[in-house]
């Protein structure tokens, strides 16, 4: 009789923090012989991901694909893959017109990143990045025209993969087949969608954030001013412009977020109180999950939380409909695991009211509340009952996992102990005066947790 494959392991978390633990979780799945899912959201508005929302519309993808590139084997005897890896994770000029002509070397085969790619392997891509650039052409106007400074170039090609099929999934499947990603892993959208969804965050001083780019990086204010006169001659001046929006749309939602910087990051003014989706118009919608994400959830023993923004790259897949349900009531689903953040960023701050660990787990619990119908919850009704198997705390977190040094949030481990959550302290590497994860100690924690027959707890790299 054929021994039955222990189930999966589940990550939420976007952007590039959670790409410096691809490893760590995929050696995490070799111990364990399951499949291992990276639930991904499709709000981002910033970067390359604004331009092409833009002008050809459809979901945000750069997390998409930083993740699925990150994902390619490396293999140092294999030359195609490798320059394969390199094409799609290459970003044009930050200078428009050089951008420009670099994407006509690119999209005609003629730039030196095709080098080691084999003709066939080239000539499949190639035509997935002649049909965007038609789409990009076509939509060209006077008034609006595609700015290719920075672009990814796997941007590009997922874009047009989705074009193409109708389906960004396929486009998904399409990249993970040319680029050898192993089977037993996948990428899994958020909301499996081919409109743009975005989001909006209400602080606890009553004002609002729209746009996801607005909530992680400082910027002008993001809400149609006051004056409604002058809001009217915002909205009319987009208007002008021919591109992908609706008319009428708010206009934060429509600019370019090519440029931007997380260093020196502004404080927000108070904390953020919850995230929600919207529609172009800046009203608040419910939006249901992708049926992969929950049927990864019905075949998962382990739920991660991984590092990265709170708000914007873990919370945005919380919130929709399905996921809090699918986490809390999932019997197979034996440890829901936060690993928590080295620092606060300006998602978790400000800085005079710094989150603490017990705030991320709250947060997380709402999100997995909310989603469920229930958006008046308040983080005070979040049961504290120690003893009970079935508090509403454990139901979404079970451990926390967690550095401890200068920077890092405050770990109370009675208040989590009240909570029913069980932490882990990790030791940690100084890298360019940051604290960071140890690899090793990381991993042997997560071990630990999720339970390895042939590996124990390390009292070296771990310490309760």
């Amino acid at each position: 009789m054929e021994t039955p494959r222990p189930k999966g392991i589940v990550i939420f978390g976007g952007g590039t923090a959670t790409n410096s633990l691809v490893d760590i979780f995929n050696e995490l799945r070799e111990s364990r012989n399951c499949s291992l899912s990276y639930i991904i959201p499709i709000s981002d508005n910033g970067g390359s991901s604004s331009e092409l929302i833009r002008v050809l519309g459809g979901p945000g993808i750069g997390d998409i694909r930083s993740r699925l590139v990150r994902l390619i084997p490396n293999s140092e005897s294999n030359a195609d893959l490798a320059a394969t890896k390199a094409l799609f994770n290459h970003r044009l000029s930050s200078d428009p017109d050089k951008a420009r002509s670099e994407w006509l070397d690119v999209v005609e085969g003629r730039h030196e990143l095709w080098g080691q790619i084999s003709s066939d392997k080239r000539e499949l891509i190639r035509s997935f990045f002649n049909l965007v650039n038609l789409e990009i052409v076509k939509r060209a106007r006077p008034s609006s025209t595609f700015n290719f400074g920075r672009a990814a170039v796997g941007n590009l090609f997922l874009t047009g993969g989705r074009l193409f099929s109708g389906s960004l999934e396929s486009s998904i499947y399409l990249l993970s087949q040319i680029c050898a990603i192993p089977p037993s892993t996948a990428v899994v959208p958020a909301i499996n969608s081919n409109f743009t969804h975005h989001i909006s965050a209400g602080l606890t001083n009553g004002d609002t954030i729209t746009g996801q780019n607005n909530i992680s990086h400082p910027s002008e204010p993001t809400a149609l001013p006051d004056d409604p006169t002058l809001a009217v001659r915002e909205t009319d001046a987009h208007d002008q412009i021919e591109d992908a929006n609706l008319p009428g749309s708010l206009p934060t939602l429509r600019k370019q977020y090519i440029e931007f910087s997380k260093a020196a990051e502004e404080d927000l003014p108070a904390r953020i109180n919850r995230v929600w989706y919207i529609n172009p118009y800046g009203h608040e919608i419910t939006t249901r999950a992708n049926p992969k994400v929950l049927q990864a959830m019905q075949n998962a023993s382990t739920v991660v939380y991984s590092i990265g923004s709170l708000y914007t790259s873990i919370i945005p897949s919380l919130i929709v409909r399905g996921v809090g349900a699918a986490i809390s009531n999932s019997p197979g689903v034996k440890q829901k695991i936060l690993i928590l953040n080295s620092s606060n960023d300006r998602e978790t701050g400000p800085s005079t009211s710094p989150f603490t660990a017990t705030d991320f787990i709250k947060a997380i619990v709402r999100a997995g509340v909310e989603s469920q119908g229930n958006i008046n919850t308040s983080l005070g009704e979040i049961s504290k009952n120690p003893n009970s198997e079935c508090s509403e705390v454990r139901k979404y977190v079970t451990h926390l996992i967690h550095l401890e040094g200068q920077g890092t949030p405050k770990v109370d481990k009675e208040e989590l102990a009240a909570l029913g959550v069980d932490s882990v302290r990790v030791y940690g590497r100084r890298v360019d005066g940051a604290l960071r994860y140890d690899e090793e100690g990381l991993k042997r924690a997560l071990e630990a947790v999720v339970g390895r027959a042939e590996m124990g707890r390390s009292r070296r790299n771990t310490k309760q």
